[in-house]
């Protein structure tokens, strides 16, 4: 049995999350896994989803799966993500995305902490998201 004790805090004094993320985790026991930003690249090395801010959006959550899997964990290890999305007019094509893949990744409803950065431009230019994760392995 894992000493991994995860905890979703709900704070006094703070509006409710106005999405899909949670204000605060507490972790106690286990290790920390720190998940590079990973963008819109597939296994072979290829760019997918020029111009294409859903498909990248679903490609850059396959390679976070991959990596925590590689790692031994999943997205319920995840603890924080940070998004970092190219231009205002790229965010609902990432919210639509991102909101079928949590529905899958995140059943419960327990979402790990979030920031959204809207940025000028990645490492690329044709990247238009860009996703790092903290995860708490037992």
């Amino acid at each position: 049995m894992s000493d991994l004790q995860r905890s979703v805090m709900i704070p006094d004094g703070v509006a409710p999350p106005g999405g899909k993320y949670t204000h605060a985790i507490r972790v106690r026991g286990g290790e920390l896994l720190f998940v590079s930003g990973q963008v819109a690249m597939n296994a072979a090395g290829d760019f997918v989803g020029k111009d294409d801010v859903v498909t990248q959006t679903r490609q850059v959550f396959e390679n976070l799966g991959h990596v925590l899997k590689t790692a031994g964990g999943s997205f319920a290890d995840v603890v924080e993500l940070m998004y970092y999305i190219v231009g205002r007019s790229s965010v609902a094509g990432f919210m639509e995305a991102r909101t079928a893949i949590f529905d899958e990744a995140f059943p419960d409803g327990n979402y790990p902490t979030a920031t959204l950065l809207v940025v000028e431009g990645l490492a690329s230019e044709d990247f238009l998201v860009e996703v790092s994760a903290v995860a708490a392995l037992p």
